[in-house]
C-alpha cells in the first residue's frame, strides 16, 4: 500500500510539473461570435437582469424571488450545470432570531469528470442587496455583476458541450487538460447590516469557504478538498457605471488581468463594445484640417489601465478592499477582482438602481467575461453564432493551434498557469 502511493504521488507530481493548461486566444470570428445580452438586460422586462432589481435583504421574501429566478434560469435555459445550495444560519447585529444565508452554486464539468479531479474557473458575484437605505436596490452591487456571470454561462454553454463532445470521439478524455470546469458562486449576505466588521459582513463568502475547506475529496484525488478545485476566483462587483477604472489588485493573478485587458483591446478594434464612443451606432464625424469630410475616431477609452504594470515593481493594492474573496484568500485561493476605483458614484445610495445602470457598459462587461472564460475553456473552434453552419474540421484545428498563446506569453515573461 505504501509503495503503491509513493508511486502514485511520483506519477502525479510529474504530470503537474510537465503539465501546462492551454490558455487558447480566441480569434476575431469567436470572438464576434460571442452574443450581446440584448433585451435580457432591460431593466424592466430583461429575462436576466430585470428579476433581480429589487430589495433582496438576506432573510427575506425578495431575496427568495431573487433565488427562485436562479433556479428558474437554470433549469430553462441550462439544465445540464448541477445547481447546489450552501445554507447557514448566523446572529447579525441586529438581534432577534438568526438568519438564514442561502449561497446558490451552479456548476458545469467535462460530463466524465470525477470527484476531486477537476479544477475550475469560479465566476463570482453577491446577489444580496444592502438593508439601508430603505428600498435600496444595488444595481451595481451586485444586481447588474450577477446578470453578466448568469450571460457568460448561457453564452458558452453549447460550447462547452460541443469541445467536450469532440474529445469524447477523439479520446481525450484522460490528463489534466481534460478536468476543466467553470462554477458559478452567487453569494448572500455579502452587505453589513449595520457596520462593517469582520463579523457583520461577507456571511455567505465566510460559511462558504470554511465549509468547502473542511469538504475533503476521496483519497488521492488531485484536488483535496472542494475550496482547492478553484483554480481562479474571478470575482465582479460594482460594475455597470460609466467608464470604470480598473486596477489589477493581486500580483499572483496579474497574467490573467492582462488576458483580460488583451481582450479588452480587442474587443474595442472589433467595434464590439456598446459603450465605445467609436462604436458603429456612434461614432463622431469631423472634418479633418485639410477640408476634406472623414470620420476621425474618438479615443478610445480603456478599463484595465494597468495591464503594462510591472508585477515586480508595481503596487498592489489588493488588502485594501473588502470584499467576497477575503475568506478564499485567506485560504490560499488565488484570486482576480474586478471592483472599480473610485467606486460608483451611486454606491450605497438610494440610487444604485436600474435607472442609474449604464446598459451599454453592463453588455460590455458581460461580453469582456464571456470572452474570458471562452479562452479559460480553451473553447476556440467551438465558439458559433447561433444557426451557423459549423466550420470544416480542418478549418477549426488550424484556429486552434494558430490561437495558442504559450509562446508569446513566455516571450512576454508571462508565467505560465500549471495546476500547482
Amino acid at each position: 500500500m505504501a509503495i503503491h502511493s509513493l508511486a502514485h504521488l511520483i506519477f502525479l507530481l510529474f504530470t503537474l510539473l510537465t503539465s501546462t493548461i492551454a490558455y487558447t486566444k480566441l480569434s476575431d470570428e469567436s470572438l464576434k461570435a460571442i452574443p450581446d445580452p440584448g433585451d435580457t438586460f432591460n431593466i424592466k422586462t430583461g429575462s436576466i437582469l430585470s428579476p433581480i432589481l429589487q430589495v433582496r435583504v438576506p432573510g427575506t421574501p425578495g431575496a427568495e424571488k431573487v433565488r427562485q429566478h436562479f433556479y428558474s434560469f437554470f433549469s430553462k435555459e441550462l439544465p445540464l450545470w448541477k445547481v447546489t445550495l450552501q445554507n447557514s444560519t448566523q446572529s447579525t447585529p441586529l438581534g432577534g432570531a438568526p438568519i438564514t444565508f442561502v449561497n446558490v452554486i451552479a456548476t458545469r464539468d467535462p460530463p466524465w469528470a470525477r470527484v476531486g479531479e477537476v479544477g475550475r474557473l469560479a465566476l463570482v458575484a453577491h446577489y444580496d442587496s444592502k438593508l439601508t437605505p430603505e428600498g435600496f436596490i444595488g444595481a451595481t452591487d451586485s444586481a447588474a455583476p450577477v446578470a453578466m456571470i448568469l450571460h457568460a454561462a448561457k453564452a458558452l454553454d453549447k460550447a462547452m458541450t460541443r469541445k467536450w463532445d469532440d474529445m469524447k470521439a477523439k479520446g481525450q478524455t484522460g490528463g489534466l487538460e481534460a478536468e476543466k470546469g467553470v462554477q458559478l458562486i452567487l453569494l448572500d449576505g455579502e452587505e453589513a447590516f449595520v457596520n462593517w466588521t469582520d463579523d457583520d459582513s461577507l456571511y455567505g463568502a465566510r460559511a462558504l469557504a470554511h465549509a468547502w475547506d473542511s469538504s475533503t475529496n476521496p483519497a488521492m484525488s488531485t484536488h483535496r478538498t472542494t475550496l482547492t478545485e478553484i483554480s481562479l476566483f474571478l470575482l465582479l462587483d460594482l460594475l455597470g457605471a460609466k467608464n470604470p477604472r480598473m486596477p489589477s489588485y493581486f500580483k499572483t493573478t496579474h497574467w490573467a488581468y492582462k488576458n483580460m485587458a488583451t481582450l479588452e483591446t480587442r474587443l474595442r478594434s472589433l467595434q464590439s463594445f456598446k459603450s465605445s464612443p467609436n462604436h458603429p451606432s456612434k461614432a463622431p464625424k469631423s472634418t479633418n484640417p485639410k477640408g476634406k469630410g472623414t470620420t476621425r475616431p474618438t479615443r478610445e477609452p480603456v478599463w484595465l489601465n494597468e495591464a503594462n504594470k510591472n508585477p515586480n515593481l508595481g503596487q498592489f493594492l489588493g488588502g485594501m478592499v473588502q470584499d467576497d474573496h477575503i475568506p478564499f484568500m485567506a485560504r490560499g485561493v488565488e484570486v482576480l477582482h474586478f471592483i472599480p476605483s473610485p467606486f460608483p458614484n451611486v454606491w450605497h445610495t438610494a440610487n444604485d438602481d436600474g435607472a442609474h445602470l449604464d446598459i451599454p457598459t453592463c453588455e460590455d462587461w458581460a461580453k469582456l467575461v464571456t470572452a474570458f472564460t471562452a479562452e479559460w475553456m480553451d473553447l476556440e473552434g467551438f465558439m458559433r453564432v447561433e444557426g451557423k453552419p459549423a466550420a470544416p474540421a480542418a478549418e477549426m484545428e488550424k484556429s486552434k493551434r494558430d490561437g495558442v498563446e504559450l509562446d508569446r506569453r513566455k516571450e512576454e515573461g508571462i508565467i505560465s498557469k500549471t495546476e500547482l
